[in-house]
């Protein structure tokens, strides 16, 4: 049970919760209504744009996507050879998109808390793992194709 909770969409939604409380409760200033919901608008399409194709690339492999289970294969086509974490990196600019949507200043610094979460509980035991299994083809890629952007 307790694998299911520490997954990324429950940090996702808890860190939204954080930022959604934040502006519902001790709301501050603003970003400026029109840029701040266009460009947070852009960035949580993004990120659901990036995290379906990573998905469906992912899919078409016939690997995993639970992030605490060992890959079948290594995956560098398509969204991946623009970045090796690009369904965490949607992850990222969903939090940031609605914060910027809901004018949530204070909640600002959950963004690079969030990624420091998100590096340590899945990034590095993922880039271990593929590490181990994938010895050269993976630090070649690794090589190649940098963690965020």
């Amino acid at each position: 049970m307790l694998k299911w909770i520490d997954m990324p969409p429950v940090w996702l939604l808890a860190f939204l919760s954080a930022a959604w409380w934040q502006k519902t409760y001790h709301p501050m200033g603003g970003f400026g209504p029109v840029w701040a919901d266009l460009l947070g608008g852009i960035l949580v399409g993004g990120g659901l744009i990036l995290m379906a194709l990573a998905i469906f690339e992912m899919r078409r492999h016939r690997t995993t996507v639970i992030p605490h289970r060992t890959a079948d294969r290594i995956v560098t086509s398509g969204i991946f050879k623009r970045s090796r974490n690009p369904i965490y990196l949607g992850d990222s600019m969903i939090l940031t998109g609605m914060i910027l949507y809901w004018d949530a200043v204070l909640a600002l610094p959950l963004i690079p808390i969030f990624v420091w979460v998100i590096e340590k509980r899945f990034i590095e035991p993922e880039e271990d793992r593929l590490r181990r299994k994938f010895v050269a083809e993976y630090t070649r890629y690794a090589q190649q194709t940098r963690r965020w952007v």
